[in-house]
């Protein structure tokens, strides 16, 4: 079993940060077919051997994936994917 933690500076409105929030799982659903949703400013997604929660706030993302048995050889490429996903719609 493994993690992925990132966590990221946002500096934007929580409301622009939810949008851009929304629009990387929107992709991650259609490409990845992960479900998803919202509790408040807490987003829980999983698929088969995967689970996590995207957490925002005034000023920052928190991402924690939890990767099962099948998916830990895939860990690199996950987090690439990931930090492309940030790069994407948090930029620093």
């Amino acid at each position: 079993m493994s993690d992925i933690n990132i966590r990221r500076q946002h500096g934007k409105t929580r409301a622009d940060a939810r949008s851009s929030a929304e629009h990387m799982a929107s992709e991650l659903k259609e490409e990845f077919d992960l479900d998803y949703a919202w509790n408040g400013d807490v987003m829980r997604f999983k698929r088969p051997g995967l689970a996590g929660e995207l957490s925002l706030d005034d000023s920052e993302v928190t991402l924690h994936i939890h990767l099962g048995f099948l998916l830990f050889a895939l860990k690199p490429t996950i987090e690439r994917e990931v930090h492309r996903f940030f790069d994407e719609n948090f930029p620093t």
